[in-house]
């Protein structure tokens, strides 16, 4: 280990505890998890006093109550990563000090650059160590859930932190032009801390992957962008071009098709069934969505982690903050077999299997 201000030592794979798996490289778990939200409550009723909207429309199209928003000015995606982290690190038993690498997943970052792993980095006080930001929207987590999990599983790395923090409230328009795509989103983090695991059968089983760019514009925030000859101007800010927009249709359709598969193919690689699965964690963008998807996997509603109602979509914090939630509620205890599944913009989407 490294002093407060040298070089962090990494141990060699042979210097690692725990059982190698066939290809001589080590599982990893997930050690500990955390997840913070502002105190500030809006409610859909908030919402309609500044657009043409009510509580009743907004449940019936997303299922959502109520989300959280930050508190002011000057609070940025690291700023709710922090106690995330740090609730994670002492679920895990450790302190900052052990965390060799930071792996954060957003879409909402504190500035255009540079990225908020390294805010988050520095508010840690860990100079020196690697930060890596993942820009994969809803599906985020799992694409940096996979980064920590190579870096855990080929000895690069003893301990990753893979965060997930979004701030979308300073970003929406609250408006009519808006409001199809403001009432869904909310700001909050969530943390977990990757490390090895003790025996072959616990920890990440298997992640997979996917992408397609032919949805690219169903879901987008077009400027400011480089592929422009001016990146952002007065006549874009008017028409709204630098706010997200979204072809809810088009996105239902794809999520709905596309988790359910992508959901299989992750059990099928681990020579697991749905039967198997004790819990499954969703990304929460429409709780129609997680409901139809979970239908389709012939899923018990009860095996559904839900937390849309209460926070909208936080994007890339929506599995860390809904795994950070389940443990303390008593649903992962050892032996518990998780899947995981998120469908976003890019179109990206991904499964992942884990044995608490």
């Amino acid at each position: 280990m490294r002093g407060a201000s040298g070089p962090r030592e990494v141990d060699l794979p042979f210097d690692r505890p725990g059982h190698a798996l066939t290809d001589g490289s080590m599982r990893s778990t997930i050690l500990g998890s955390g997840h913070y939200v502002p105190t500030r409550v809006v409610t859909n009723d908030d919402l309609a006093k500044v657009m043409n909207t009510s509580d009743e429309w907004i449940q019936q199209r997303s299922g959502i109550k109520e989300r959280r928003y930050v508190e002011g000015g000057g609070i940025g995606s690291s700023d709710l990563a922090l106690p995330a982290a740090r609730m994670a690190l002492e679920q895990a038993g450790k302190t900052p000090a052990d965390v060799d690498a930071i792996v954060f997943a957003t879409i909402s970052p504190d500035y255009n650059f540079p990225g908020s792993g390294v805010l988050l980095q520095h508010k840690l006080g860990l100079p020196g160590i690697p930060a890596l930001d993942v820009r994969n929207q809803c599906s985020g987590f799992l694409y940096a859930l996979s980064v920590g999990d190579a870096w855990v599983r080929a000895g690069v790395y003893r301990h990753v932190l893979v965060v997930g923090a979004e701030v979308h409230s300073t970003g929406l328009e609250f408006n009519d032009r808006g409001r199809d795509v403001t009432v869904l989103f909310g700001d909050g983090a969530g943390a977990v801390l990757l490390g090895p695991s003790p025996s072959d059968d616990r920890g990440i089983l298997d992640i997979v992957l996917h992408s397609d760019g032919v949805g690219a514009k169903d879901l987008w925030s077009e400027v400011p962008a480089s592929a422009l000859e001016v990146r952002l101007n007065r006549e874009m800010i008017d028409e709204g071009r630098h706010f997200a927009r979204m072809n809810g249709k088009q996105v239902f359709r794809w999520a709905t098709d596309k988790m359910p598969a992508v959901a299989l193919e992750s059990l099928a690689r681990v020579g697991m069934t749905v039967e198997d699965v004790d819990l499954f964690i969703p990304h929460q963008a429409n709780m129609r969505i997680n409901q139809l998807v979970a239908m389709k996997l012939n899923l018990p509603q009860e095996k559904v982690v839900h937390n849309i109602d209460r926070y909208g979509n936080t994007t890339a914090a929506t599995i860390p903050i809904g795994i950070s939630e389940s443990w303390r509620a008593g649903r992962m205890e050892p032996g518990t077999r998780v899947l995981f599944a998120s469908f976003g913009a890019g179109y990206t989407w991904g499964a992942a299997v884990l044995r608490v």
